[in-house]
């Protein structure tokens, strides 16, 4: 198991991380990952004890309790930012403005700060829904995402948080961090981030958004719209998982004509069955029949006897594996893809590598 290696690209960068949960963490998280100093600062509770965070990902940061309404808390808080090149903060729209500690007061006191603001509607918009709570399955909803997601014959199923607070908010707030330092070496400037989910997850579907306006993607907010029924959606029977005999499923994604042909070989088919699966492989209207025959198929074997057979051949075949097997699986132990955590728990090492 790889031991956790910090890359010093961002060493000597200063971020100060208002505690938060999920997007805007995982934003620090990456820049400490990268060798940035991370101060996260903690709420104070009513009886003057800091207040325990549920977060999660805090390797690689330091912390501070302050509370930030009493004007010595403030102080030190102007103080750390003062030599700070990054401010990340995960609160509604004007919050930190009731605090007196906005972009513009901020700014003053450091005008090359890169103001980081990490919300899920945005600091601009209709003032109702700007203001209204939500979680990253809300922010996918009105970002039309989420109607892309599931099957055809039930509603939306949310992957986990990963598209609105990881992928649309965290990574994408980060992003604009390193943009703004680019920037700063230039002008000398810092500037103010607007880092919304509903944006970022919709820019991570900009391929989603043409294929719908090309007429390639079939989509609705209505069940029976279309969801499910597309080509990486989970509706061609070449692009989905299958359940084997002990239990367990292997992925497939033999999308191009060579390898959906060695899936047909892998499988077993042959003759007549082989040529007629061949011809129809981008056929809407067989996708059912093909679909039931491979079902069929990787029900006769464990996903460990279909893994072997698949094994180094390009019919985009792979196993699926738990957390826990993903740990110890040849391939990502060799690429150093996990270490160990400080309680023994398996955590991804920072991508990418440099």
């Amino acid at each position: 198991m790889a031991s956790l290696k910090r890359a010093g690209v961002l060493a000597g960068t200063r971020v100060v991380e208002i505690a938060g949960l999920a997007p805007a963490p995982f934003c620090g998280l990456f820049l400490a990952d990268f060798g940035a100093d991370v101060i996260v600062v903690d709420r104070v509770g009513k009886d003057g004890q800091p207040v325990l965070s549920l977060d999660t990902l805090r390797r690689g940061k330091r912390s501070i309790a302050l509370d930030l309404k009493s004007p010595q808390g403030k102080q030190v808080f102007e103080d750390l930012i003062s030599n700070a090149d990054v401010l990340l903060e995960p609160f509604r729209p004007g919050k930190m403005e009731a605090l007196g500690l906005g972009p513009t007061e901020l700014m003053k006191l450091n005008k090359g700060l890169i103001y980081g603001r990490m919300t899920g509607f945005g600091q601009g918009g209709t003032p109702q829904m700007r203001d209204m709570a939500g979680h990253d399955i809300n922010y996918l909803a009105v970002s039309g995402i989420l109607s892309t997601l599931g099957t055809n014959d039930k509603p939306p199923n949310p992957p986990i948080n990963l598209l609105g607070d990881f992928a649309g908010g965290g990574l994408t707030l980060a992003t604009g961090v390193l943009l703004a330092l680019l920037e700063r070496h230039k002008s000398g400037q810092g500037q103010v981030i607007d880092a919304a989910m509903i944006d970022g997850a919709n820019y991570v579907s900009t391929f989603v958004f043409n294929g719908i306006a090309q007429g390639g993607w079939r989509n609705g907010a209505a069940v029976g719209s279309g969801a499910g029924t597309n080509l990486l959606d989970g509706g061609a029977p070449f692009y989905r998982t299958y359940l084997c005999s002990d239990g367990r499923s292997v992925a497939v994604g033999a999308i191009e004509r060579q390898f959906f042909s060695e899936l047909v070989r892998g499988l077993g088919f042959e003759g007549d069955t082989a040529s007629r699966l061949k011809r129809s492989q981008m056929d809407h209207r067989k996708w059912p029949e093909t679909h039931k025959l491979f079902e069929q198929s990787f029900l006769t074997k464990t996903r460990d006897e279909w893994s072997d057979i698949f094994l180094g051949r390009d019919a985009c075949v792979t196993p699926v594996l738990s957390v826990e097997e993903a740990g110890k699986f040849e391939h990502n132990v060799q690429r150093d893809v996990f270490f160990e955590g400080p309680n023994g728990n398996l955590e991804p090492c920072a991508a990418p590598k440099l």
